[in-house]
């Protein structure tokens, strides 16, 4: 039976004082949330803070508003989300993704903080410490080799979160506050191409809020493919949006790629080529086409990376049906395993 290690545990009650004490702490503190990535991780040896930090007295966090636009705190569960009737009608890829991950139980206790912040996996990663000593570690812990690409000098471990890439399609910002000051950052710049280090998140910084303007016009969605129909990681993930003008023409959109690369992949290529289009059968053929050109899966995930780069036309097409007012709530449940639409 795997353990959790000894650790110290902090219990702040304020963002300005959890951000103090990861000042004062440095890189031995971690912070926890719903603690359901964290916790397995730290089991396995695979990170090892002696302190955690608990963002779940922090009543802020909690908060949402929609005064402007929607602003959701790094706190709010998963299950808490999908409860919001505001949330499912006016950033429905958002609520979908929130109600795909993992299980009930668990969706009840993770946050949208700390999925956004979720680890990368690699089946050479998410493994017991003395199978990780069997192979001399990898470059993401302990080690000096990627497993899965051996002659690359970054870590290609899988970006395995559903909410990022619905989040970046929506045109999501995040607030990050440390003891000294704080900054908002796009979504779509959160994330590096290093499956190590594959936060733009300072080590002194909390996630404290995600910030969505007002969308007119927008309709969003979000598919994702994983062998079962709960639990699962995804291994290909497709959110899409698009704003249309009142007779279908597409004036803006974003197509994000999961789980087929070290970050979320958004297509600006997607996006050019869409713009003033309407969502015809060849349109949206073609776009597949070039979301599947951007797809870089590699063998470090489930099922093989070939086959998953050959299902990213597929969903693309099921994601933008969706939008263009197709019924596909029977091909959701049938392909995707998911009966939220």
């Amino acid at each position: 039976m795997m353990r959790l290690p000894p650790f110290r545990y902090i219990a702040p009650t304020s963002v300005s004082e959890a951000a103090k004490i990861l000042k004062e702490e440095g890189p031995c503190a971690m912070l926890v949330a719903g603690g359901t990535d964290l916790l397995a991780n730290m089991k396995r040896g695979q990170q090892t803070p002696e302190i955690l930090i608990s963002l779940s007295n922090i009543k802020s966090l909690h908060d949402v508003s929609n005064s402007s636009g929607l602003t959701l705190g790094a706190g709010l569960t998963l299950g808490s989300l999908l409860e919001n009737d505001s949330i499912r009608d006016s950033h429905t890829g958002l609520w979908q993704a929130a109600g795909v991950v993992a299980t009930p139980l668990l969706r009840n206790t993770a946050t949208i903080g700390g999925n956004i912040c979720l680890d990368t996996r690699c089946s050479y990663y998410n493994q017991n410490e003395d199978w990780r000593k069997a192979i001399n570690n990898c470059l993401k812990k302990d080690g000096d080799t990627c497993w899965v690409a051996t002659t690359s000098k970054t870590c290609r471990a899988v970006s395995s979160t559903d909410t990022a890439p619905a989040l970046i399609s929506l045109g999501a910002r995040v607030r990050l506050v440390s003891a000294d000051a704080e900054r908002i950052v796009e979504m779509k710049d959160l994330y590096q191409d290093d499956g190590a280090n594959y936060l733009q998140r300072h080590s002194n910084e909390v996630l404290t809020e995600v910030i969505l303007e007002p969308l007119v016009g927008w309709r969003s969605t979000y598919w994702k493919l994983r062998r079962r129909g709960s639990f699962d990681f995804p291994i290909l993930s497709v959110a899409a949006a698009v704003q249309t003008d009142g007779g279908g023409t597409i004036e803006d959109a974003r197509i994000v790629l999961g789980a087929v690369s070290s970050l979320p992949l958004l297509s600006t290529e997607a996006t050019e080529f869409l713009v003033g289009k309407k969502l015809d059968d060849d349109v949206i053929e073609e776009t597949g086409h070039i979301m599947a050109k951007l797809a870089k899966p590699r063998g470090n995930t489930d099922l093989t990376p070939i086959w998953r780069k050959k299902m990213v036309p597929s969903f693309v097409n099921h994601a933008l049906r969706e939008l263009r007012g197709d019924d596909v709530r029977e091909l959701r449940k049938r392909i995707a395993h998911q009966a939220r639409g």
